[in-house]
């Protein structure tokens, strides 16, 4: 069960992201830093619904060390995300229609790992 202060951060942080990505849809010199700043946030809504995400964030960085199979099938949709957190973080110039759509995966995907761990139903 969720505590009520994660639960408010996932949901501040889902909202916020969703806001951002609408935002650079319609502000398109924004767009690249817009898009970076939505994807971060729905990767912390991720951590604060799975629980603290400073323990998390250490999970993730001890895992990332290690080259072995990941066979925790949680800890592997979580590497998957930092993967692609991390590549579209790393691009020079974010690609306008690529990055939008990966945002909107990854929003898509945290909306759906905070809806089923907060039993709160969530907006689109």
């Amino acid at each position: 069960m969720m505590d009520e202060y994660r639960r408010s951060w996932a949901l501040r942080y889902l909202r916020e992201a969703k806001a951002e990505l609408e935002a650079a849809r319609k502000i398109p010199y924004m767009a690249p830093s817009l898009v970076v700043e939505a994807i971060r946030k729905a990767r912390n809504a991720i951590y604060y619904s799975l629980g603290e995400p400073a323990f998390i964030e250490n999970v993730m960085r001890e895992t990332a060390e290690k080259t072995q199979t990941i066979d925790d099938p949680v800890l592997r949709c979580l590497v998957g995300i930092e993967e692609i957190v991390q590549q579209l973080l790393q691009l020079e110039e974010v690609n306008g229609n690529k990055a939008m759509k990966q945002a909107d995966n990854l929003l898509q995907l945290a909306s759906d790992i905070v809806q089923i761990l907060t039993e709160e139903k969530i907006e689109d």
